[in-house]
């Protein structure tokens, strides 16, 4: 019997008596069923409390600190955290294109472009990136042409840089980073798509307006003939005009080369620019005529009519320093925007991009191979597949080397199936 419910029967019992002679049995016998309910109420506080006390000792077992679990949590904690400063993103292309150039013979080739890049978000706003990207050392295509019966193929270092938010709306960026220079609807006229400069740079950005600013190293090393540290400054605005979204801006870039030798390939590789040698037979002494100093008009507009995206955009570039063939332009019109799944663009872009109008190393590896001294039509195609794989479809219809007297027809035709990650 509980404790509580003994007391209450002794008491009972013990009234029992003196009550018979006090009370009638009725009343005695109501007395009885009270004490009784009264001895319930306490049996079941009895059971509640303990309850509770069993409760307690269970939570302050639970919050006993473990220092094994302690360190779980803190390697989880320091897991989570690495996840949320590291990304990696990339794509893959593969490539069927077919070149006919007169006079040459006719090629067909198939090609694989792979990239992908390390993106860490360090304290102090400081972004650090390290990429990795298929092909040669060329410093404006990142493809490598399939063949040599399966060997392996190079891996290659691509981007290498701090980006630091150093203030509001500004960046100061440097190493080996993407292209800071804005390029109306993503067209090669001066730089190619590939192209990361060398260098150290700053953007900034507030409202409407833009400018960036940056050098960039054609050659650093003191031991070879032609160092060169070039640089540049672009300025706009990003606004709406009439319904449109509208960007419109200058550029000016200024890069020494006259007298200097090619900074990547032969001796001879000037890519469409005007050259002279010592000995034009054997390609000994041969360096470039000119400097390219760049300046830069451009303007693109996007809009949608009857729900149909449609782009415009304008580039011109002349060199300032060139005595002739010094400038180039193109115009470009494209309608629809293969972005979301089933979405697709056409397009059709008009270049005349005269010998010394830039510095052909730099310029579209695509148009015309690559370089200067090209002009004709391109006309593209591309359709989502998902927002992650597209199919897009190229056509280069040219006529090249016009400039140095020798003018022939260049066709290309390029397939791409392409993945982003």
């Amino acid at each position: 019997m509980k404790p509580a419910t003994a007391v209450i029967g002794a008491a009972v019992i013990a009234a029992s008596s003196a009550a018979t002679a006090a009370v009638s049995d009725a009343e005695f016998a109501e007395m009885r069923a009270e004490f009784a309910a009264l001895a319930q109420r306490l049996n079941a506080l009895e059971v509640e409390n303990a309850r509770l006390k069993d409760a307690k000792e269970q939570t302050l077992r639970d919050v006993r600190i473990n220092p094994e679990q302690v360190a779980m949590v803190g390697e989880s904690k320091s897991a989570a955290s690495w996840t949320d400063r590291i990304k990696i993103r990339g794509d893959f292309r593969y490539r069927y294109e077919s070149i006919d150039v007169q006079d040459d013979p006719a090629r067909d080739r198939n090609r694989i472009r792979a990239r992908a890049v390390i993106v860490a978000q360090l304290e102090d706003h400081v972004e650090v990136g390290l990429g990795f990207a298929t092909g040669g050392d060329e410093p404006t295509s990142s493809n490598q042409t399939l063949g040599g019966g399966g060997s392996t193929k190079d891996l290659r270092l691509d981007l290498a840089y701090f980006n630091w938010a150093a203030v509001d709306n500004l960046n100061v960026i440097g190493g080996k980073f993407k292209n800071i220079w804005y390029r109306p609807q993503k067209h090669g006229l001066i730089w190619d798509g590939d192209y990361n400069p060398e260098g150290i740079a700053a953007t900034f950005s507030s409202g409407v307006f833009f400018a960036s600013a940056g050098g960039a190293w054609l050659e650093s090393d003191r031991k070879k003939s032609n160092t060169e540290f070039s640089w540049g400054t672009q300025a706009g605005f990003k606004g709406a005009l009439g319904g449109a979204a509208l960007v419109a801006g200058v550029g000016y870039y200024d890069m020494d080369t006259a007298g200097g030798e090619p900074f990547f390939g032969g001796p001879s590789d000037f890519f469409g620019n005007s050259f002279t040698c010592e000995d034009f037979v054997n390609n000994l002494g041969c360096s470039y005529v000119y400097d390219y100093k760049e300046i830069e008009v451009f303007a693109d507009a996007s809009m949608n009519i009857a729900e149909l995206p449609v782009s415009v955009f304008a580039d011109y570039v002349v060199n300032d320093d060139a005595d002739e063939n010094d400038t180039g332009y193109a115009v470009g019109l494209k309608l629809g925007k293969a972005k979301s799944k089933g979405s697709w663009e056409v397009a059709y872009i008009w270049q005349d991009l005269e010998a010394d109008a830039v510095l052909g190393l730099l310029t579209d590896s695509d148009f015309g191979g690559g370089g200067t001294d090209a002009k004709g039509h391109v006309f593209k195609a591309g359709y989502a597949i998902n927002q992650a794989w597209k199919l897009k479809l190229t056509y280069f219809k040219l006529k090249i080397d016009g400039n140095q007297g020798d003018e022939r027809d260049f066709d290309r035709i390029m397939l791409d199936t392409v993945f982003k990650y």
